[in-house]
């Protein structure tokens, strides 16, 4: 009876775990990229929904006030096991190449569904740009500290928004609120690469929101 029990809190611990490993996009890797009405992954659970999301404001064709001239280039929404984590939008400049994302002016928004922590999303970020570059142990505690001071708590329907100024900053907000920046370029550049960056652990994610698909890149 007693293993029994260890094994269910164990259980539940790691789904958690899982949960939260998905708001900035962790090891997952069988994302999909689906249409608004297909099933989730067998396998995995998780699914990537290129559906508009219902809205009090139209999006689709507006400019981001914090881009000025921008147009939206492409949303996602992430599922797992049918649950909706968050909903993703990117806004770039008409002159902007998909091909470089990460070294243009852009504004990406995340409108989430779940509760989180804001330590959870800071060191989960850090994870991932831990993946995509090698980081001295001095640069990763200081950018996670950054992070920690920036990232708020989330509550369902909370939005954090981030602006990259290339070879400068990225911004962040939280529901229209600075929150604050770190003045790094490498920082913003690999922060906005985990979901941008030809490497990124969630490459279906990526064409999403850059408004490709495999045959149509630019």
């Amino acid at each position: 009876m007693q293993g029994t029990s260890m094994s269910f809190s164990t259980h539940c611990r790691a789904k958690t775990q899982v949960l939260l490993l998905l708001v900035l996009h962790g090891c997952f890797a069988g994302l999909v990229h689906a249409n608004p009405n297909a099933n989730a992954n067998a396998n995995t659970g998780a699914s990537v929904a290129t559906s508009g999301l219902t809205s009090s404001t139209d999006t689709t064709n507006a400019s981001h006030p914090l881009l000025p001239g921008s147009r939206m280039q492409g949303e996602a929404a992430f599922r797992f096991w049918g649950m909706r984590i968050y909903h993703a939008r990117l806004w770039t400049l008409p002159s902007s190449s998909t091909r470089q994302a990460t070294e243009q002016p852009l504004v990406l928004d995340l409108e989430y569904q779940r509760d989180l922590k804001g330590q959870d999303i800071a060191e989960r970020s850090l994870k991932e740009m831990q993946r995509a570059a090698n980081l001295s142990p001095e640069k990763a505690q200081r950018w996670l500290s950054e992070m920690q001071r920036i990232f708020p708590d989330i509550k369902a329907g909370d939005r954090l928004t981030g602006l990259n100024q290339p070879g400068q900053a990225a911004v962040f907000w939280h529901n229209g609120r600075p929150t604050g920046q770190v003045d790094d370029a490498e920082f913003a550049r690999l922060f906005f690469g985990i979901w941008l960056s030809p490497s990124t652990s969630e490459p279906d994610l990526r064409l999403a929101l850059l408004g490709l698909t495999p045959s149509n890149k630019r």
